[in-house]
């Protein structure tokens, strides 16, 4: 399995190489050479399969056991699975008026990124120590990415992590899950600034091509194809969860409501429609809402501002996991991803071509909702199941409230919830709700913190070069005495 840009001018890399690259080379994302074609008899076999089984089967398509034996491969995939709360690691909730909430939420840091780093991880370190190579990992994070990154790699000794938080955009427990982390390979910046705000200095690090061949950086945000590649398994398993039978022909859809940020598990849906999983894709927004403005009527374009929401993991202007969708889209046409990408970077905005545009809004049905119906929703969905929503789980539930009201349909839905209520306290209390609140989460708030402030008036790259160079001499020394 070979891996290309989706902007066509870097050379074609194997998994390998795509997981330790982040951007290509181009300032593109790295996509499948060719998609392997799914027949019903494979769907039929997967429908019993458990959640990590899912996620090997899918792993070894897109790996292949040259890479990875696929024994090694099955031993990693459950060790990242290990310490999950919940047995079945992902589970489906039946709640009233057909509502099918599957909660991504059982990891460590109760975020559905617990499941893709998790994976990420242990692939990360299988290739580290073959090679014995060191990387350094830099993410930025609205949120929830930063606390599963740290929680995935922190105190392996082959990697160090760099994490960019939103100073005050972020709840306090998404913080708090981050700067409580006391580990040598583990640094912590807050940034006086917004979530797309904080990714320029990333991307700008990312472009000098000889710094990070020099210090090895790479990336754990949903830039990174391995994170997608996880993330496929959260659509075959609500499909098969959900479709009521797979004995009539043709295989009957289930719609899966995807509550939308930068638009990764958005991307891995994709790819598994294109597969041949017979899904119909829905992206719920907050009213940070491009993605649902480019769906409608092509329009990918910047805001003013961003606008904070209680759906802050979603307070997102550019959802970069877009590329990956305009290139599958476009039939993998790299010279027409490249113009919108880089007319897009140029400009702030952009009108996808008229043939993309109807292809997208074929593929992926979109809403946009405000904060007050966030509210409503998670207020009705208590009210009716005894449940407690976070907000980005709302986002996608109210979809469904809104299809029950408008025209009730056959097809079976089911809805992401990708964290869990009790890390939205703030949220929940605004809905007139009572927060359930975890032990380990309230242990949070008595252990001291650490993170270095980003001021405005900082030069951000030039502090985060700096301690990418520090970082690495530190491993570097450490490294030298342990071989003497």
């Amino acid at each position: 399995m070979w891996y290309v840009s989706t902007r066509g001018m870097a050379p074609r890399v194997d998994f390998e190489g795509a997981l330790f690259s982040g951007y290509a080379p181009d300032g593109g994302l790295f996509m499948p050479e060719k998609l392997p074609q799914l027949d019903r008899e494979t769907l039929c076999r997967w429908s019993a399969l458990s959640y990590p089984s899912l996620v090997m089967e899918l792993c070894a398509l897109f790996i292949g056991p040259e890479l990875i034996p696929r024994d090694d491969l099955n031993d990693l995939i459950h060790q990242g699975f290990s310490r999950f709360r919940h047995r079945e690691v992902v589970h489906l909730s039946r709640l009233r008026n057909g509502l099918n909430v599957l909660e991504l939420w059982h990891g460590a840091t109760y975020a559905f990124k617990d499941l893709s780093l998790c994976c990420t991880a242990q692939l990360l370190q299988y290739f580290l120590e073959k090679r014995k190579k060191h990387v350094t990992v830099v993410v930025g994070t609205s949120g929830d990415t930063g606390s599963a990154a740290i929680e995935s790699v922190q105190g392996a000794k082959n990697v160090d992590i760099i994490v960019l938080l939103p100073k005050g955009h972020c709840t306090k427990i998404q913080e708090l899950q981050m700067t409580t982390v006391w580990k040598e390979n583990v640094r912590v910046f807050a940034v006086e600034g917004n979530s797309d705000e904080l990714d320029k200095p990333i991307k700008a690090v990312f472009e000098d091509v000889a710094f990070v061949k020099k210090h090895n950086l790479m990336s754990l945000n949903s830039i990174n194809w391995s994170r997608v590649l996880v993330q496929m398994a959260h659509h075959f398993f609500a499909y098969f969860q959900c479709v009521p039978s797979l004995d009539v022909h043709p295989l009957p859809p289930v719609e899966v409501v995807v509550p939308t940020g930068a638009a990764g598990n958005l991307a891995a849906g994709c790819i598994a429609q294109r597969m041949g999983l017979p899904i119909r894709l829905v992206t719920a927004v907050n009213c940070n809402d491009i993605i649902h403005r480019t769906v409608q009527h092509g329009d990918f374009s910047l805001s003013e501002t961003i606008k904070p929401t209680l759906a802050s993991a979603m307070d997102i202007q550019v959802p970069y996991n877009m590329e990956r969708i305009f290139w599958l889209l476009s039939d993998c046409n790299s010279q027409v991803t490249r113009a919108l990408m880089e007319q897009f970077e140029r400009t702030q905005s952009v009108h996808l071509p008229k043939e993309l545009q109807s292809k997208l809004s074929a593929a992926v049905t979109s809403e946009s909702v405000s904060d007050e119906t966030i509210t409503q929703t998670m207020v009705r969905c208590w009210e009716e199941n005894q449940y407690l929503l976070c907000p980005h789980s709302a986002v996608a539930v109210s979809y469904h409230y809104q299809k029950l009201h408008r025209q009730p349909s056959s097809t079976p839905r089911c809805c992401l919830a990708p964290a869990s209520a009790a890390k939205f306290q703030e949220a929940v209390l605004t809905a007139g709700l009572t927060p359930e609140i975890p032990s380990e989460i309230l242990a949070l708030e008595r252990k001291e913190t650490r993170c270095t402030l980003m001021r405005k008036s900082d030069d951000w790259m030039l502090m985060l070069r700096d301690t990418i160079e520090d970082m690495s001499q530190q491993w570097r020394d450490r490294f030298l005495n342990a071989a003497e």
